[in-house]
């Protein structure tokens, strides 16, 4: 599969496609450098962000799992920049109960670019699944100027 790599303020970023559409998002290295015009655009997209240019990702994505899984992916999209949910208020939402949101939030494939970091819980922050965890999380929302919560 296609990969690119950026260096980022939260380590390096690997972003993955296939088909066209980014698939997955992980910290690391890629294997190997390509430039297929959707890893480009995630690059330029991801840099822009981290500069504070940028805040909504455009990217054409293809989540693997679940309808519900797609569904909360769907649901992070739309939470604007700077500003958060519980997970009992995706809940509500889609009619779930907040665990099965809080699984689905861990099982992101494309964390950052799929805002998963900007759901809480309703007593603190939850967790994260990307590389440094909760300090990646408080990293995004203070970047994101959502760290009045935070105080």
């Amino acid at each position: 599969m296609p990969t690119a790599t950026l260096t980022s303020p939260i380590g390096p970023l690997c972003v993955i496609s296939e088909g066209g559409a980014i698939t997955a998002l992980q910290w690391g290295e890629g294997v190997a450098q390509d430039a297929t015009p959707e890893l480009t655009e995630a690059l330029a997209q991801l840099a822009a962000y981290f500069e504070g240019r940028l805040t909504r990702f455009d990217l054409p994505l293809n989540v693997a799992g679940s309808e519900f899984q797609r569904r909360v992916c769907d649901a992070m999209c739309d939470i604007p920049f700077g500003e958060t949910v519980t997970y009992g208020d995706l809940a509500a939402r889609l009619g779930a109960s907040a665990q099965a949101i809080g699984t689905a939030c861990g099982g992101n494939p494309v964390p950052l670019i799929i805002p998963c970091h900007r759901v809480l819980a309703a007593s603190g922050l939850g967790g994260y699944s990307g590389q440094g965890g909760v300090e990646t999380k408080v990293w995004l929302l203070r970047h994101e100027g959502a760290a009045g919560l935070l105080i």
